[in-house]
């Protein structure tokens, strides 16, 4: 059976609502003491993994799932075991949603959990401070009150999700002409629900020549004050053109679709 728990801040106490499978609901207040640089409480957990190493990229409407998974052992009789996300205690996590599964029994004691943490910029407030690097703790509660939360020295980093256009012309156009092409970035805006122009990126503009498999860059633009590109190019052969931007500790990486222009 699966479980489902909503994770937020409400009045500076850590609140979850459990929704367990077939609709039913509890309230509690988490546990909320900063998460120890060791297992404390007689529970032990390791093999902690969050969405395979990778950033956490997220836009304005779209629910990202993402794979967690650790192993837990414990003498402990327990109930909702999870890893999560905070910044500067256990009271500081970032608001998701977190479905775990049952105990996948290792040994007496020992259990693997597969978990999938969810977050949907459409249901809960983001705030743009909240991209960056966030650790990853982990937690157990026991039946009968109590439980332990360890941090395991992880970091992940949630972002913001960007996208570029672009449009390269005249098409079709001479050998040896000159093509301009153009483009804008954005990246998302949690609080206004938008995407949002992003300038002064560094992005690269790439090629693929028709009949080949890889793009090659070309050169790298700035994007001006309203995220736009611009920049001008000699048109050798027919092919395609794309824009890429590779993010940074806050922001997404994105790709542009491509445009094919036609050299006669």
């Amino acid at each position: 059976m699966l479980f489902r728990k909503e994770i937020g801040d409400q009045v500076g106490k850590q609140v979850w609502r459990v929704v367990v499978a077939g609709g039913a609901a509890a309230m509690f207040t988490a546990v909320a003491a900063v998460p120890a640089g060791a297992a404390e409480g007689g529970v032990s957990f390791t093999r902690v993994q969050v969405n395979g190493g990778k950033s956490i990229v997220i836009g304005v409407s779209k629910e990202v799932a993402v794979p967690a998974s650790f192993r837990m052992a414990t003498t402990h009789k327990w109930k909702w075991p999870a890893v999560f996300l905070y910044r500067s205690g256990a009271g500081d996590r970032l608001w998701h949603a977190v479905e775990t599964s049952d105990c996948i029994k290792v040994s007496s004691g020992v259990c693997d959990f597969n978990e999938t943490m969810y977050f949907d910029p459409s249901v809960w407030d983001m705030r743009n401070s909240e991209a960056g690097a966030w650790k990853v703790g982990a937690e157990v509660y026991f039946e009968g009150g109590g439980g332990d939360t360890d941090d395991k020295g992880l970091t992940v980093h949630v972002k913001r999700n960007s996208r570029l256009t672009v449009n390269a012309s005249p098409e079709p156009v001479s050998k040896d002409k000159t093509i301009t092409v153009t483009g804008k970035v954005t990246r998302a805006n949690w609080e206004t629900r938008k995407y949002a122009s992003y300038e002064g990126r560094l992005v690269s503009l790439q090629f693929k020549p028709t009949g080949t498999a890889s793009y090659t860059t070309v050169k790298k633009v700035y994007a001006n004050g309203s995220g736009d590109l611009r920049t001008t190019v000699k048109a050798s052969k027919t092919g395609t053109w794309r824009w890429v931007y590779y993010g940074n500790t806050t922001t997404g990486p994105s790709t542009s679709s491509g445009d094919t222009v036609v050299v006669k």
